[in-house]
């Protein structure tokens, strides 16, 4: 019964990385160009911030499911080192950003679809909602992987469209 009740209650810190998420995305949806050094040291910043929260989010699952993956860890921890080798290395980072995005965004993803099948615990629309989202995740990936290029003139857009995504689903899943 104590677990029924902590399944239903608000989680606040979803709903402040869903806000931070779309922050993110609506900085980098301004002045793309202008922005991209922004971007490097926000997204620094916050991917560290997502690394933390990922480890966490799995030890709380693991608490109210016995669910024991360690993708979320792994996750967590490429995400901190993202994070900091961004904040370090900023001229780098804006060279690299296309690509360090694209792995990003498809480890993501990927971890997402992988664990989608817990989303079914709380809803079979948000289970699919999530699906979807990963699935545009792994595509986005694939698009600045194989086109960084055009992916840096687009960068900014696409990683808002991206953070956009996530703050959603993070804040419906704030909601549950």
């Amino acid at each position: 019964m104590d677990t029924q009740k902590q399944n239903r209650g608000f989680n606040w810190s979803s709903l402040i990385l869903g806000v931070l998420f779309i922050i993110v995305a609506l900085l980098s949806f301004q002045d793309p160009v202008g922005n991209l050094v922004a971007i490097v040291i926000v997204i620094g910043a916050f991917a560290i911030i997502k690394g933390i929260y990922e480890i966490f989010v799995r030890n709380k699952v693991k608490e109210l499911t016995g669910y024991q993956s360690k993708m979320p860890i792994v996750i967590g921890i490429i995400d901190i080192i993202i994070g900091v080798l961004l904040l370090f290395n900023i001229g780098v980072g804006v060279i690299t950003l296309p690509f360090i995005f694209a792995f990003w965004f498809l480890f993501d993803s990927i971890l997402g679809l992988v664990t989608a099948g817990s989303a079914r615990a709380f809803s079979n629309g948000y289970y699919w909602f999530t699906v979807i989202i990963n699935i545009i995740g792994i595509l986005l990936g694939i698009f600045l992987l194989f086109n960084p290029l055009s992916s840096v003139l687009t960068l900014s857009f696409l990683v808002g469209a991206y953070f956009m995504l996530v703050g959603i689903t993070e804040i419906i899943y704030a909601f549950r």
